[in-house]
């Protein structure tokens, strides 16, 4: 299928072939007709991708900040191939979307094939989207005036935050696509309307609606204008929907505004706050999130659990339902705002020039005739070479591009097929690095005869389905770590190994412990007891991100500590035995990011790992400290190596190396030519329950004994 794709580091616009989406779990799968250019937004997009690097770092100096930070920790190079590897992202465009319901998926049962819906899919021929980011299409709206559904959603959550009465002024800066629609929904609400903007054309448009038009550039001074329509008693509130950098606009929206009136910006403009204009009149100001209530809420969203109508009367889906109800009613007129209706194919025609089109609403018109759209597109021709490996990566995500890709790409395998959700970053991957094919369908991958090794790099909570399916069809599975999330899920994968016969081979990314300095410290240590003390400065990850979430990441311990449990493992030669962990925190939860967690080794040895989120980015992220005979040794973050005491083994130092290159070199050299997995499967198991236990001495508070 066809998509529209810009890149961030040239600003390219490009009409992609990838493979199409396949429906999932609380999703609709949906055939486009129609999707609405948001010109304000895309435009800003495009532009943003065009500039160079000093002009991109100039606009994200946030962004900036990470970098430094970054560089302090890991070092220059590692830092810019990461920020190069960001910047080649693509990124799919458009949000305005409507068509018909080609398939639904579980758990939804608002949405029949056939149906008519507005989404806020992207410019693609098939788009697969949230339930709870769906409406259905009244029948007397047609699918151009059906596009401005979610567009206008961001007017009307401005609106809501206003909280506008009947009969009040309210100014409405920019009149794009948003202020046009938000506009003559607050005169339906019986407010007086004045739009502003530079473009007379938008404002013409805007006065056949009933809305009072100012144009700075003809009309003298705005803030004298509704000072004297308001009688001297400024506008009740101000919505601006423009975009632009100067302060200028604000500075406008406070002197215009009335004591205790409101501001609520929609769109993007300079916010350099005068304190005076504000607290004279003691204004409110707001900044205005997308659509609506569940906006970001990964819960409503993508888990479709729906706010309760009675506590939070509107919601992103409710706000589109109202929109669309407005269209259907009159209320609401949008037929004239559309100034093109272009083919798919001719999207140029608006992209092409977008930085200086004039025009308010662009709309593309897809091919409706269509009805197969594969989920397998073909890369490069696949010649079948003997003595290569062929690889298939299930997982297109930071992991797979920024470390993983770079490294395999250099070995003698051959990157069979990719498999992404949307298909558009796993497409991008294979153009890269050569794959043959690019998928949405990962089963493409498993059921694939050619495919040697699978290699699983996607949300956590899906590791344990694909390496028991990977299993099943006699693949070679790795898998990045952890490698379950759950004990059911760990017996599962033991049951699939154990009916494989052990023939194919279970690998799992534990790279600490291939790293070099991991490496010559094992050679030198012995088998004796040891004290190792692993700490990790894993810094902060929003509460929100889906790493904590048990069901879905297993939190950090299971998915990130279990990297220190192995690698104890690893320099002790010996399993863990009892786990005992202590979290910060009066009534810490099974997903806290904050522990110390005892280890006890069959023999004798013990480790303490400190898992912290709460340290300084600039201080190093990780360091081992080994005790052992009257000697010490200490690796710092993995590219030093300090040795006390050792008659053999002298201090050392790298680029920053934890073992990716030496794992999936040596992964690859073992399924080419056969041979022993990486880590015995045995210690796998040892340190993923090691992991559960940690968890289960939180609630116990007591040592666990695996």
């Amino acid at each position: 299928m066809y998509q529209i794709i810009q890149s961030f580091k040239t600003g390219e616009t490009i009409l992609e072939t990838i493979p199409a989406p396949e429906v999932k779990k609380g999703q609709v799968l949906i055939q486009t007709s129609r999707s609405l250019v948001s010109l304000g937004t895309e435009r800003m997009l495009v532009e943003f991708g065009k500039s160079n690097l000093i002009s991109k770092a100039r606009q994200q100096p946030d962004k900036v900040k990470q970098v430094l930070d970054k560089i302090k920790t890991e070092g220059l190079m590692p830092t810019l191939e990461a920020v190069f590897n960001k910047l080649e992202q693509p990124l799919p465009l458009g949000y305005c979307n409507v068509g018909k319901v080609i398939a639904v998926g579980e758990g939804v049962s608002e949405f029949n094939v056939g149906d008519r819906v507005a989404s806020n899919g992207s410019h693609a021929e098939v788009v697969c989207i949230p339930k709870n980011l769906v409406a259905l299409i009244p029948d007397n709206i047609s699918d151009e005036e059906a596009a401005f559904t979610v567009i206008g959603s961001i007017g009307l959550q401005g609106i809501r935050l206003l909280n506008p009465t009947f009969g009040e002024t309210v100014v409405v800066i920019g009149m794009g696509l948003i202020g046009l629609m938000t506009a003559q929904m607050l005169k339906a609400n019986g407010c007086q309307v004045i739009g502003v903007d530079l473009d007379q054309n938008k404002l013409d448009l805007a006065q056949k609606a009933g809305i009072i038009p100012f144009n700075p550039n003809s009309d003298g001074d705005v803030v004298k204008f509704v000072e004297n329509y308001t009688h001297n008693i400024g506008c009740d509130g101000v919505i601006i929907t423009a975009s632009a950098k100067t302060n200028e606009i604000i500075s406008q929206a406070a002197r215009m505004s009335r004591k205790r009136g409101r501001i609520i910006l929609v769109g993007v403009v300079g916010l350099n706050i005068s304190r005076a204009e504000f607290y004279e009149k003691e204004l409110s100001f707001q900044v205005s999130c997308s659509y609506g209530p569940g906006r970001y809420d990964e819960i409503y969203e993508q888990k479709g659990q729906d706010y309760p109508l009675s506590y939070v009367r509107w919601t992103e889906k409710r706000n589109f339902e109202a929109i669309l109800q407005a269209i259907a009613s009159g209320s609401l007129q949008v037929k004239e705002m559309i100034t093109e209706v272009v083919d798919l194919q001719d999207y140029q025609k608006i992209y092409g020039n977008i930085g200086s089109s004039k025009s308010i609403a662009s709309i593309l018109k897809y091919n409706e005739t269509q009805q197969i759209f594969e989920t397998k597109v073909s890369i490069n021709p696949y010649i079948k070479a003997s003595g290569k490996a062929n690889i298939g990566i299930i997982g297109a995500g930071n992991f797979t591009k920024m470390t993983m890709l770079p490294i395999l790409k250099k070995t003698s395998a051959n990157l069979y097929s990719i498999a992404s959700a949307g298909g558009v970053t796993g497409t991008a991957l294979a153009k890269k690095y050569n794959f043959n094919f690019s998928t949405t369908d990962y089963n493409s991958i498993l059921n694939d005869s050619n495919v040697d090794l699978v290699l699983v790099t996607t949300r956590h909570n899906n590791h344990a389905d694909l390496v028991v399916e990977g299993l099943k069809n006699n693949k070679n599975v790795f898998v990045e770590k952890p490698l379950a999330i759950t004990p059911e899920q760990l017996i599962t994968i033991e049951n699939a190994y154990k009916d494989n016969g052990y023939i194919n081979a279970i690998h799992v990314g534990f790279n600490r412990r291939f790293s070099p300095h991991a490496q010559k410290l094992k050679t030198v240590l012995g088998t004796a007891p040891m004290n190792i003390i692993a700490t990790m400065n894993a810094g902060n990850i929003p509460s929100n991100v889906w790493v904590h979430d048990r069901q879905v990441g297993g939190g950090r311990i299971i998915g990130e500590a279990c990297h220190f449990i192995d690698l104890i493992t690893f320099l002790t030669g010996s399993k863990v035995k009892a786990v005992c962990m202590n979290a910060m925190g009066i009534n810490p939860q099974g997903n806290t990011d904050n522990a110390t967690i005892l280890l006890q080794y069959e023999n004798g040895s013990t480790g303490v790992i400190n898992y912290f989120a709460n340290g300084s980015k600039s201080y190093e992220k990780e360091r081992i400290e080994v005790y052992s005979q009257e000697r010490t040794a200490i690796i710092t973050n993995f590219r030093k190596l300090e040795t006390f005491g050792f008659k053999n083994l002298k201090s050392f130092k790298t680029a920053l190396d934890k073992g990716h290159k030496t794992q999936f070199e040596k992964l690859v050299e073992t399924t080419t030519n056969g041979g022993n997995p990486l880590i015995p499967f045995e210690e796998i198991v040892n340190t993923t329950k090691a992991s559960f236990a940690a968890i289960e001495s939180l609630k116990q508070s007591s040592w666990i004994y695996i």
